[in-house]
């Protein structure tokens, strides 16, 4: 049974509601180490799964919550999640004996399924109740979820806590998004002196907004672009809210849930494989971007000029795939980016064949190490803008394309875009080819630009994700003991 977090959206995650509304000041978990612990632990995950901080934003939750009109759900279901895997070996009737205690959840009368006492309602104020926390190292065991959890409760009532991860390899980052559940708490952790520490490390915290405002900054985005990171990040992936208001505008907002269910796409560079965002035309984020020593060298003495045809021909004969290179003219040096780390027999090919360049005796050597980091983000973010471009036409007309991404004056594409890519995109007419094939034409016409980049010779891969389901229509259910249930 697929586990409702690897579905959900990203700010649905794995964290319980407290599950004892009558005490606000014991807002700690549960002694595991008791059976009635044990069974409070059990509670409150079961709670989480169907509380607002996740439900609604859970897509596999929100599935099964809408399958039934009375919106029960099967606790064996429920039971098989990750979260519930120690409490599996005392058996289904335990959870279910467990889940009795619940005030928030209902089990009905055959014991067989569980679901909400009331309405689900959509939060307000998730953003602003946010926090960052970055230093908590690496994931040395799979217990970490539960320490977190633990530490943030210290400070309050928490509805939900994420650790964040790396998109494909789901390599802990060592940093968290945290919801609190009133806003004196976030200040309260904010304000903390000494300030929260994590095995003696003091932890870098602030508001999520403020997180948000720092990686804008870092990208140097500004309106539009700043405005989509500043909502992706807010909230991403499935929101059954925004999928009912959707439907109950006739189809006035069908362009922006076509928006909403955008296929993943995927970049494979230097043997990492990096999802492409659609931020700024298609971008990648910088910490997901492996750091490669090695796959870059560095030219100097070209005089200012500089033609690719000139590096690339000579290097067909040793790399199955073209180099990325980067030369502005006026210049005198230069960047050749590869698909790997370059062993002392692969320099020496490229310094023995490649001895001129503008009829001048050049020089190759390493690029520096921030020199050479810089470039890699610059040449990911290129095949990143190429391959979204790609994805959107899928394989149709238009896209403007990454720069030189179709060469030559378009037509149908050239020999290395896709689809029907009018004049080039913004490569202008000809832009060179960062694959294996490229017309003289493009290269003269590429001479003359200002600043010439290539893209990237490194293959693409798009991949297509799951759309978003369709909601199932949900009636009243019935009031039992005088509540109103789920709608």
């Amino acid at each position: 049974m697929a586990e409702p977090q690897a579905a959900s959206a990203p700010d649905a995650v794995l964290k319980e509601e407290a599950s004892n509304p009558e005490s606000k000041e014991d807002v700690g978990m549960p002694d595991a180490s008791s059976e009635e612990g044990q069974k409070s632990l059990a509670v409150k995950q079961v709670e989480f799964y169907f509380a607002d901080a996740n439900l609604p934003y859970d897509k596999f939750m929100w599935t099964l919550h809408t399958a039934n009109a009375e919106h029960w759900v099967p606790i064996q279901t429920v039971a098989s999640f990750k979260r519930m895997r120690e409490f599996q070996s005392r058996g289904v009737e335990w959870v279910t004996a467990a889940l009795r205690s619940s005030t928030e959840l209902e089990v009905d009368a055959e014991g067989k399924n569980i679901r909400r006492r009331t309405e689900v309602q959509e939060p307000k104020g998730q953003f602003d109740r946010s926090v960052y926390a970055k230093g908590f190292g690496k994931e040395e065991s799979p217990g970490l979820q539960l320490k977190l959890e633990q530490f943030f409760e210290k400070f309050g009532k928490v509805n939900a806590m994420r650790m964040r991860r790396m998109d494909h390899t789901k390599e802990f980052k060592g940093s968290v998004f945290v919801e609190f559940a009133d806003f004196d708490t976030v200040s309260k952790f904010l304000a903390a002196d000494p300030k929260p520490a994590w095995e003696g490390t003091e932890l870098l915290t602030m508001s999520k907004e403020a997180y948000v405002e720092m990686k804008i900054k870092e990208k140097g985005l500004t309106g539009k672009a700043a405005n989509i990171r500043r909502d992706s990040i807010a909230r991403k992936g499935f929101d059954a809210f925004r999928e009912m208001r959707q439907a109950a505008s006739g189809g006035k907002e069908k362009s922006k849930s076509k928006a909403a269910e955008k296929p993943e796409v995927w970049l494979e560079f230097l043997g990492a494989k990096i999802r492409v965002h659609d931020e700024d035309g298609g971008s990648v984020r910088s910490e997901e971007v492996p750091t490669v020593r090695g796959a870059t060298l560095k030219f100097a003495g070209c005089g200012g000029e500089a033609s690719f045809d000139e590096i690339k021909k000579p290097l067909k004969e040793r790399f199955a795939r073209a180099p990325f290179v980067k030369f502005a003219r006026g210049d005198d040096t230069g960047l050749v980016g590869f698909d790997k780390v370059l062993g002392e027999e692969e320099i020496a090919f490229v310094r023995d064949n490649i001895k001129t360049l503008n009829g001048k005796s050049i020089e190759w050597s390493l690029a520096e190490e921030e020199e050479e980091r810089a470039f890699e983000l610059e040449r990911a973010n290129s095949a990143a803008k190429r391959i979204f471009s790609s994805s959107s036409d899928r394989g149709g007309r238009g896209g403007r394309g990454g720069r030189g991404a179709r060469g030559g004056r378009g037509g149908r594409g050239g020999r290395g875009g896709g689809g029907r890519g009018g004049r080039g995109g913004r490569g202008g007419r000809g832009g060179s080819h960062g694959g294996d094939r490229g017309g003289d034409e493009g290269e003269q016409a590429g001479e003359k630009r200002k600043r010439a980049v290539e893209p990237d010779g490194a293959h693409d891969t798009g991949v297509r994700g799951q759309t978003i389901p369709t909601i199932a229509t949900a009636s009243k259910k019935a009031k039992v003991d005088g509540e109103v249930s789920a709608a």
